[in-house]
């Protein structure tokens, strides 16, 4: 069974790895509800109870999937939610965390999760036009009334989490975070250490990049979501190949997959840091899971920071739209 991890300083304690369900609803090819299932299941049998959803994720279809899945077990697991999107016809208008609609979105997810409260509530990202203190406290309303347990922020920035932490305390900043996307370490990092919040890094695996299996942008289908990202696009492709080869290299030496010594890189970061690698197939979790129990030494540790130093990585991690949507 896998450890737990505390995430800040209001009790919220986690499966030290947790699971990303955005996966389970085709943004990385065709759904498959019946695999997906049982991976939620034997998630919770291996101890890997963090599962993180939200309501942008198909729009919506994600939660309702959770709620399918999880029934009597529900007591068993922590259910992270986000909420921060103004979504219309299946499309996503904007961002949007006046209170009114926070308290909506709260409400259908919990019809959607089938539950009566989501243990950890993020705000999916940083709205520029309602003050973070007036979102911090609506969370912390909700925390009050009992249908939200933790409050939690995703992709801010420094001066925006000391504003929400003020008012209403912060358990956990969820980010990208991984060996190939470090843009944390200057200032988050040493902020969230100093303020006791958790991290909880998604795409841990570099989008799968970092599992050594990948191909070239154009040859994934039309509806996954790596035919988009710049670093599977051409020489931004070949540049990150070779500076991965550590990883691969690593791994070998270990008899690991290269996925778990980058979960594993992660793990070894810090006691506060909770990795949640999606998958909807039951033999990628376990072998994401595996990872909490690979040791790496110091001159390891090393070797993986300076092979994907930042300079190491070619292309931005999103597009210009998603980019312009990060608080940094």
């Amino acid at each position: 069974m896998l450890s737990t991890r505390k995430l800040g300083s209001q009790g919220l304690e986690v499966s030290a790895i947790g699971l990303g369900c955005m996966g389970m609803s085709q943004l990385y090819g065709p759904a498959d509800e019946a695999e997906s299932i049982a991976t939620l299941h034997r998630s919770i049998e291996l101890g890997c109870t963090f599962l993180d959803t939200a309501e942008v994720y198909g729009p919506f279809i994600n939660e309702e999937l959770l709620g399918r899945a999880l029934g009597p077990k529900r007591a068993q697991v922590t259910i992270a939610s986000k909420f921060g999107f103004r979504i219309k016809d299946g499309k996503i208008l904007g961002t949007d965390s006046n209170p009114t609609h926070i308290r909506e979105v709260v409400h259908a997810a919990l019809k959607r999760l089938r539950t009566d409260h989501i243990d950890l509530l993020y705000q999916h990202r940083v709205d520029r036009n309602v003050p973070m203190e007036l979102v911090a406290g609506t969370v912390g309303e909700l925390v009050r009334e009992g249908k939200v347990r933790f409050f939690g922020l995703s992709e801010a920035g420094v001066g925006n989490i000391r504003k929400a932490h003020a008012v209403h305390p912060v358990s956990a900043v969820q980010s990208e975070y991984s060996l190939w996307e470090r843009n944390l370490e200057k200032d988050v990092i040493p902020a969230l250490a100093e303020l006791n919040i958790g991290l909880v890094p998604f795409s841990p695996l570099g989008r799968g990049f970092l599992t050594g299996v990948v191909k070239r942008a154009e040859d994934y289908p039309e509806d996954d979501y790596r035919r988009n990202d710049p670093r599977y696009q051409g020489s931004n492709y070949d540049a990150n190949v070779a500076a991965a080869q550590t990883v691969r290299d690593i791994a070998s030496t270990k008899h690991a997959m290269p996925g778990q010594i980058a979960l594993a890189w992660l793990l070894h970061k810090g006691p506060s840091i909770v990795p949640i690698p999606g998958t909807k197939r039951r033999t990628y979790l376990e072998e994401n899971i595996a990872a909490a129990i690979i040791s790496l030494s110091p001159k390891e540790m090393k070797a993986l920071d300076d092979a994907l130093a930042p300079n190491k990585v070619a292309g931005p991690r999103y597009g210009a739209a998603m980019m312009s949507m990060i608080d940094r």
